[in-house]
C-alpha cells in the first residue's frame, strides 16, 4: 500500500475554525453501501441508523492542556513546548516536542510563566523536534502538576489557525472524557451531546468504554511511500472486563458494533482474540 494512494485535495475554506454551536448539529455524510447514494444530514440523525442491542465503543480518554510557551535563557526566545508523556514522576522527566527545534540543544534551560517559577532543562534529543526535559519546580508533585495545568493551553490541532479561546477547554473534549492522558482529542466523539447519548440509551443502544491515550503518533507525518515501513509510536491502552462483556455479548447475539473514531478502532484491533472476541488489555 502506497502513501500516494491517499492523496486528495481539501480546500482550506472547508476546515472549520470553530465547532458548531450545538455538538450534535455538525454535518454528517451518509453513504448507502448498496446503491452508493450520498445524503447530507446532521450528526444527531445518526440515531436513525442504530437499533436496540447495537453497541457503540467510546474512547473515554481526556485531553490535558499540553501546549506551553517558555523563554530560552539568555536570549529570551519564545519556544513552544508540547508535552507528550511523563517519563518519570519523581525526576519530573517528560518527552516533549519543541518549536522552533533548531534553537533548543542539550543543556539549554527554558523559563515558564511571568514569575519564572517553573524551569525546564533539556537533557536529551529524541527526534528532530523531540526533546526530553527535566522540570525544576520548588514544590510538591501535585503543586507541579497544577502549575503545568495553569500554564498549559488546550492543544488545538495545527490546522486550526486561530488562537486558543476559553471555550476550547470544554469543546475540545468529549462529554464522556474521564481519564486524563491524551495530547489530542478522539475527535469523532466530539459530536456527541448529552441529549444524543440519552436518546441512544433510551433506544436500547449499549455503550462500551475503553481508554486509549492519543500520543505522539497523531502528530507524526507519514514520510515514507511504502506504508509498511512507517513506524507507529506506542500509546497507552486499557480495556476492562466490563467493556469486553458488552462487546462479546453483542458479537454472540450478532448485533452491530460501532467503534466511534479511529482511536476506538485501533484499541479494539489491538485486543481481538484468535476466535474473534475481545480480550481485556492494559499496556
Amino acid at each position: 500500500m502506497k502513501l500516494s494512494n491517499f492523496n486528495f485535495e481539501l480546500p482550506k475554506e472547508l476546515l472549520a475554525e470553530h465547532p458548531s454551536e450545538n455538538r450534535d448539529e455538525s454535518k454528517l455524510m451518509v453513504i448507502d453501501t448498496k446503491t452508493g447514494k450520498i445524503e447530507h444530514k446532521m450528526f444527531k440523525d445518526m440515531i436513525d441508523y442504530f437499533d436496540e442491542g447495537d453497541v457503540m465503543v467510546l474512547n473515554n480518554t481526556k485531553v490535558f492542556p499540553a501546549r506551553l510557551y517558555g523563554n530560552k535563557e539568555k536570549t529570551g526566545a519564545r519556544i513552544e513546548v508540547f508535552l507528550l508523556r511523563e517519563l518519570n514522576e519523581e525526576q519530573r522527566l517528560w518527552d516533549v516536542l519543541v518549536d522552533p527545534a533548531r534553537k533548543i540543544r542539550i543543556g539549554n534551560k527554558l523559563y515558564f510563566g511571568d514569575d519564572e517559577t517553573l524551569v525546564a532543562e533539556v537533557i536529551d534529543n529524541t527526534t528532530s523536534r523531540g526533546r526530553t526535559l527535566r522540570f525544576l519546580y520548588d514544590g510538591a508533585y501535585l503543586d507541579f502538576r497544577r502549575k503545568l495545568r495553569e500554564l498549559g493551553e488546550t492543544p488545538l490541532p495545527k490546522y486550526i489557525k486561530r488562537d486558543v479561546e476559553p471555550e476550547d477547554e470544554e469543546r475540545y473534549q468529549t462529554i464522556y472524557a474521564k481519564h486524563e492522558g491524551a495530547v489530542a482529542a478522539p475527535t469523532a466523539g466530539l459530536h456527541f451531546s448529552k441529549h444524543l447519548l440519552k436518546r441512544l440509551e433510551i433506544k436500547g443502544v449499549d455503550f462500551a468504554e475503553l481508554t486509549l491515550h492519543v500520543g505522539l503518533g497523531t502528530f507524526n507525518p507519514v514520510e515514507v511511500e511504502d506504508l509498511s515501513k512507517h513506524k507507529m509510536d506506542s500509546e497507552e491502552l486499557v480495556i476492562d472486563e466490563k467493556a469486553t462483556e458488552i462487546v462479546n455479548n453483542a458479537i454472540a447475539k450478532k448485533r452491530r458494533i460501532c467503534a466511534v473514531g479511529t482511536t476506538a478502532m485501533r484499541g479494539l484491533e489491538s485486543a481481538v482474540s484468535s476466535n474473534h472476541t475481545l480480550n481485556t488489555y492494559e499496556g
